[in-house]
């Protein structure tokens, strides 16, 4: 199961260095002149858990596999990209792909690096990206409906529908608000995320400040911060630069270093768990002397769709599944302690999965 985060921002704010410390290698090319990405850099990172760790070690797991996330570096936005100034055209159809945004927004001063615009404004940059993105999607819609004229003729219902929900996207965009501002009812909501409008998607703000505020943020930030409360949305602090030293250094250096700059956790990390959340994602797992493995599934996942994630069959000929909460399986020891304790449970189809569930599949092959 794959989840795309797509790094958009202008030109020069530190996207590919961000890419780059993401991922731990150069295949993204940092460099001091717009649309130095041209085509779009894929990385597939962990998602740091601590307890597959713990997990594992109460098991004997030989391996270790964590569930990973991807990030898409996409080649700086200008204005007019919806219109197809710069790569615009490319970019936006790259953005399409993704399952959410993380807006890199620089928050920083150095005049050796120049801005796109000619000036240092966080708030003014997300404000050009998300304007480009809903005049794409306007444009996008416009198009749309004008092909579905005919079938509405038709009394094609399911062109209505999808009508209908173009409708409301197109009324929030000439409000000057992104289509995620809207609020569909559940019997809509697959149809509308089908729609792929770009700002219906999911955004978090990434704000990269000079080393000297990563643990605290600056004045800029701080602006940055207030606008995604008002959105609802996520934001984290993060100084590319330093991330880019520690992608460089060993485990043991690396926590050293992030001491010294007054860091308890690699703000990789903390971009990882925010894209993560913003998803809507959660995690279960698989334990046993072979692996210990944590699978990614949407929160409200029922137990046969989560089997699924791990084998279609599993999910086709879905039996039951046996399940120990993760704080229960710690403090057991194992499976044998939680089922002494009486935590040990077996559900059925209607089983909605937990976070950190330790679950194991009876299915008919």
């Amino acid at each position: 199961m794959g989840f795309r985060m797509g790094i958009v921002g202008l030109p020069n704010v530190g996207k590919s260095t961000l890419f780059n410390a993401l991922t731990r290698t150069a295949a993204a090319q940092a460099a001091n002149f717009p649309f130095c990405t041209i085509e779009p850099n894929v990385g597939e990172v962990a998602v740091p858990d601590a307890r597959l760790e713990v997990l594992a070690a109460i098991a004997g797991s030989k391996q270790i596999i964590p569930t990973r996330m991807t990030f898409v570096d996409i080649a700086g936005l200008v204005r007019g990209a919806s219109k197809g100034e710069g790569l615009g055209n490319q970019f936006l159809a790259n953005i399409r792909e993704c399952d959410a945004i993380a807006h890199v927004l620089r928050c920083f001063e150095d005049g050796d690096i120049t801005h796109v615009e000619g000036r240092i404004d966080p708030v003014a940059d997300a404000e050009t990206i998300e304007t480009e993105l809903m005049l794409a999607d306007l444009d996008s819609i416009e198009r749309r409906r004008a092909n579905l004229a005919r079938k509405l003729k038709g009394g094609d219902k399911e062109a209505a529908d999808q009508d209908r929900l173009l409708a409301l996207a197109e009324k929030a965009l000439a409000e000057g608000r992104p289509a995620r501002s809207v609020k569909v009812s559940e019997d809509d909501a697959r149809a509308w995320r089908l729609l792929q409008l770009l700002t219906a998607k999911p955004v978090l703000y990434v704000c990269n400040v000079e080393e000297g505020s990563a643990a605290t943020g600056n004045s800029r930030s701080a602006r940055v911060a207030e606008m995604a409360a008002g959105q609802g949305a996520g934001v984290v602090v993060i100084s590319a630069r330093i991330e880019e030293e520690l992608a460089q250094l060993p485990p043991e250096d690396a926590q050293v270093f992030l001491e010294e700059m007054g860091l308890h956790e690699a703000g990789l990390d903390r971009l990882i768990k925010a894209g993560y959340d913003l998803l809507g994602l959660q995690t279960y797992f698989t334990v046993g002397p072979k692996e210990a493995r944590a699978w990614t599934i949407q929160r409200g996942t029922l137990a046969p769709q989560a089997a699924g994630v791990i084998h279609g069959d599993f999910e086709k000929g879905f039996i039951r599944a046996e399940t120990v909460a993760y704080e229960d399986y710690v403090a057991g020891e194992g499976e044998a302690g939680a089922k002494e304790a009486g935590k040990f449970r077996v559900e059925g189809k209607t089983y909605e999965v937990k976070d950190g569930d330790v679950l194991h599949f009876l299915f008919n092959a």
